[in-house]
């Protein structure tokens, strides 16, 4: 089905590795073109409660874009690159289902702004991220220069972005920009545990976490009036009532996103 992924379906987990390891699954049209069609799958699905993205291979989870695309791009052409790239991460954002980056090796460039658009990020303390796009005489396109400012604060999202410097999983962990560092053979596992887990959740109440969340950051959104409105739509689902009477009851609740 697809042309740079590989995909398998775990326990209701969509595992989604690019799989291009002798490019060191850098971006192209191509992968851009199967990624919005495996959010698709996300989206739809049922039997799908969640999502883990990884690059194949020990080196690189994504080593940024495919560069010799760029050589032949007018402006207008390269903004139609970056409107949709944006498109597709967006989507990611906002997915009612988690979604987590398993970033092994390399995250670079557009790399490193697809795992920040996913809802957590676990590293290998192999994985190095950087934005080094400046190197090249262009910035990032596909929601970096905003996401890694929300993650790790404005002054370290200018010097990684100025100075092209990676930072290692260490340093991502202390920045905020990953929650969890693993060893490469631990890495997959950490992800699906975290998937799991909140598939134990209410999942309505996931989907509406992430709206508020995600709401905070529009500058024309009252993020508090956000969650006022879904905190109130929490009482019509009976979700909140199986969950309230597991908790007095003492058992574990049996959601059905009601």
């Amino acid at each position: 089905m697809y042309k740079t992924l590989t995909t398998t379906l775990n326990d209701g987990i969509l595992e989604i590795a690019i799989n291009r390891p002798d490019k060191m699954n850098a971006l192209n049209q191509d992968v851009m073109k199967d990624l919005g069609l495996a959010i698709d799958e996300i989206y739809k699905r049922d039997e799908v409660h969640g999502a883990i993205i990884t690059g194949s291979g020990p080196k690189a989870f994504i080593a940024g874009a495919d560069i010799a695309e760029f050589l032949t791009l007018s402006p207008n052409q390269g903004m139609e690159l970056a409107k949709r790239g944006q498109v597709v991460f967006q989507r990611i954002e906002v997915s009612p289902k988690p979604i987590v980056a398993a970033v092994n090796g390399f995250a670079l460039g557009g790399g490193c702004e697809l795992a920040m658009a996913c809802h957590v990020r676990v590293a290998s303390n192999n994985a190095k991220f950087g934005q080094p796009e400046v190197n090249l005489g262009i910035i990032p396109g596909y929601g970096g220069t905003q996401r890694l400012v929300q993650l790790v604060g404005k002054g370290k999202a200018l010097e990684m972005m100025m100075t092209a410097d990676m930072i290692n999983a260490e340093e991502a962990l202390k920045w905020g920009l990953v929650t969890h560092v693993t060893t490469p053979e631990e890495l997959m596992d950490k992800a699906r545990s975290i998937v799991q887990k909140i598939h134990t959740k209410a999942p309505l109440a996931i989907a509406k976490v992430v709206r508020c969340v995600n709401d905070y950051f529009k500058e024309d959104v009252d993020g508090f009036e956000t969650e006022v409105q879904e905190f109130a739509k929490c009482f019509a689902t009976s979700d909140l009532q199986e969950g309230a009477a597991a908790f007095i009851e003492k058992r574990a609740a049996r959601f059905k996103g009601e």
